[in-house]
């Protein structure tokens, strides 16, 4: 039987999956607006983080802006097909962790996150890789970046994107437990804040602007920063 809070996890995605992607494939101001709301939810959870830290806070409140910056700009630029492509790979980065973790659990990875395992590592990236693969076959043809980049390519980039989620997640986890809270926030109910949600994301679009797209720019020549 499927516990309470998870329950609460799954209805509250039901209903946030569709919203988040309706804003994103919209683009141009309608995703702006979305942004900006969530730059400024994410901002209050992490003032509420950090108290007494302010050097700290100038500090995450200037990531944050730059990390929305950097998404905005992949979503206008670079284009549609590709940004659903990161977040689907952070999304199912989540999901395999989350997934394998409940189900094979195991040692734990550290104890900055006690509920994160070595299984569900593993997990997150062997389904971050499938559901990449999937969507790169079936929904990728419009990006040029998924059509013309070689396969070993594209799986070692699927394999980086989960990486770089999974430590963004357990960087915001770090910044929680220093804090004492649990979760970031509790606007979203069986995920708790807004950054609890998108710990990945925000860490996954300033790498992938600043590092990943230098190399795809130079080895498609796609476009110019």
């Amino acid at each position: 039987m499927i516990d309470q809070e998870l329950q609460k996890r799954i209805f509250s995605s039901i209903i946030l999956i569709p919203v988040s992607f309706f804003f994103i494939i919209q683009g141009s101001l309608t995703f702006i607006f979305f942004l900006t709301l969530i730059f400024l939810g994410t901002s209050m959870e992490w003032f509420k983080m950090t108290k007494n830290r302010d050097l700290l806070r100038i500090f995450g409140l200037f990531f944050l802006f730059f990390s929305f910056f950097c998404a905005i700009y992949l979503r206008q630029y670079i284009g549609l097909n590709f940004f659903i492509f990161l977040i689907i790979v952070c999304m199912f980065t989540d999901i395999g962790g989350y997934i394998f973790g409940k189900i094979f659990k195991g040692p734990k990875l550290t104890k900055v996150s006690p509920k994160k395992t070595y299984s569900g590592v593993i997990g997150g990236f062997l389904i971050s890789l499938l559901f990449g693969l999937i969507f790169i076959k079936y929904l990728g043809q419009k990006s040029k970046i998924l059509l013309d980049t070689d396969l070993i390519f594209l799986i070692l980039l699927i394999l980086f994107i989960s990486l770089v989620s999974q430590i963004g997640d357990l960087i915001i986890s770090y910044f929680k437990r220093k804090a004492k809270l649990k979760n970031s926030g509790k606007i979203l109910p069986g995920h708790g804040g807004l950054l609890d949600r998108i710990d990945g994301i925000i860490f996954v679009m300033p790498t992938t602007y600043l590092c990943v797209l230098p190399i795809l720019i130079y080895k498609l020549n796609i476009i110019k920063l």
